[in-house]
């Protein structure tokens, strides 16, 4: 199994992040403006990447400034059944933010566009955290 890893720093605290993750505010600031979400373990998130691109994840784990953990249970067919994790660890002000996408069946060129796509989603948690802009699907350009 393959797996992707990413770590980024934001300068804000660890509770800006979590909630950042957590919400629809948040997540429609850095991910995609088109979304159900709900904030309760067991709950399936939608996301919407344009009008035939659907992402959905089960929320597995909340830790409250900590830790956020998804499984995608519909998506493209490499995603179902992957696991999406957030760790945060907050130093002096500063959070530091380990993103995992775990149990990839194989290296395939859709994985590695997704790798280059998580460090996108990772610098628009920091634009925004930090400067109150991300840079969601519906404002890329690449």
């Amino acid at each position: 199994m393959a797996n992707i890893e990413h770590l980024q720093t934001v300068h804000v605290p660890a509770s800006k992040v979590y909630e950042t993750l957590t919400t629809a505010e948040g997540l429609s600031e850095i991910w995609t403006n088109e979304l159900i979400i709900n904030n309760q373990i067991g709950f399936i998130n939608e996301f919407r990447f344009g009008s035939n691109d659907i992402t959905k994840m089960r929320i597995e784990e909340l830790i409250t400034n900590k830790k956020v953990v998804w499984q995608c249970v519909d998506s493209d067919p490499e995603w179902i059944g992957t696991i999406i994790s957030f760790d945060i660890e907050e130093k002096k002000g500063k959070s530091f933010i380990t993103l995992r996408h775990s149990n990839w069946k194989e290296v395939t060129p859709f994985y590695r566009s997704c790798n280059y796509n998580w460090a996108i989603f990772l610098y628009s948690l920091k634009s925004y955290c930090e400067d109150g802009d991300g840079i969601p699907y519906h404002k890329r350009k690449f």
